[in-house]
């Protein structure tokens, strides 16, 4: 029974944050209770990768995934690896694709550059 629809609002839309999701779908072989954690900006953004991986690995359609509850959750209650894992202050991310300065080449060539190396 659906008791009320509404769009919540976040107060800080511009920062990451951790969500968890308690949800069951229903399957070709039956009814499943499950967990999953999400980093993203919003609750909504959340629910719709939420979606999007159940779709992806599940095979679950939309109609058949009911959302129990969605909780924000702190890095200390954080459970999931891919969920953990940017919780380092001092992480870092390598450039693959680093363009190179082109301070005395011409401007027009008829190659295209190569970024990998």
């Amino acid at each position: 029974e659906i008791v009320e629809c509404k769009m919540v609002n976040e107060r800080k839309p511009l920062t990451v944050k951790n969500f968890g999701i308690w949800l069951r779908y229903d399957s070709r072989s039956g009814t499943h209770n499950m967990y999953r954690e999400y980093r993203d900006l919003t609750r909504a953004l959340a629910v719709t990768q939420c979606y999007r991986d159940m779709g992806a690995k599940h095979r679950a359609r939309p109609s058949t995934i009911q959302i129990m509850k969605i909780k924000r959750l702190p890095a200390k209650e954080c459970r999931r690896p891919h969920v953990t894992q940017f919780h380092d202050s001092k992480i870092k991310f390598p450039m693959v694709n680093k363009a190179t300065k082109r301070l005395h080449h011409p401007r027009f060539t008829t190659r295209r550059p190569h970024t990998y190396f």
